[in-house]
């Protein structure tokens, strides 16, 4: 969230602010996912993925047109990555209940 500031005026109301709120329907998304009964669970998470790609293509974006840095490119790709990993793990344990705390 803390990339809108660091973009240039002319970009910072267009991808900056596209950015931004495509964070927070991330989150939102995540909150609603988290509440919802376990038959339609996968469906929102599957648009929690989706708002995650979508996260990756814009920073991505902003990063080919210089608007961000290198290190905010990479902070952030990171960050979206574990967010990834997580929600696959959340997907696959929705799958697979019976390998759900398992013991290694």
């Amino acid at each position: 969230m803390n990339i809108s500031p660091h973009i240039a005026k002319g970009a910072r109301y267009t991808i900056g602010a596209r950015i931004e709120n495509k964070f927070l329907d991330l989150l939102e998304s995540a909150y609603i996912a988290y509440f919802t009964e376990k038959e339609k669970k996968a469906e929102k998470i599957a648009e929690c993925v989706l708002a995650t790609d979508l996260l990756k293509f814009l920073i991505a974006t902003a990063w080919e047109g210089k608007l961000i840095s290198d290190k905010q490119c990479e902070d952030v790709a990171l960050k979206l990555e574990e967010i990834g990993k997580m929600l696959g793990g959340w997907k696959r344990s929705l799958t697979n209940p019976e390998k759900k705390n398992r013991t290694v």
